[in-house]
């Protein structure tokens, strides 16, 4: 029972050491993608190589602004 504790207990630390670090070096990582790289929205660029021609044309977005109307000639 002995030789039990003497191989899992180093496992078992080494195991819970190595889920920490992967942790906080992936969280490191991931900060400095998002200073480095912000996301963009927006329509998807085409792989490179392919025919951007061929892909089909998106329709443009609404208008956010409303229309105003002039008044003056109104009876």
């Amino acid at each position: 029972m002995g030789m039990v504790i003497v191989i899992s207990l180093p496992l078992i630390l080494f195991s819970l050491l190595l889920g920490f670090g992967c942790y906080f070096l992936g969280r490191a990582k991931g900060r400095q993608d998002v200073r480095n790289n912000a996301q963009v929205f927006g329509v998807p660029t085409p792989p490179p190589g392919s025919d951007a021609t061929a892909l089909p044309s998106y329709p443009s977005p609404p208008p956010t602004h409303l229309k105003t109307f002039d008044k003056s000639d109104m009876v």
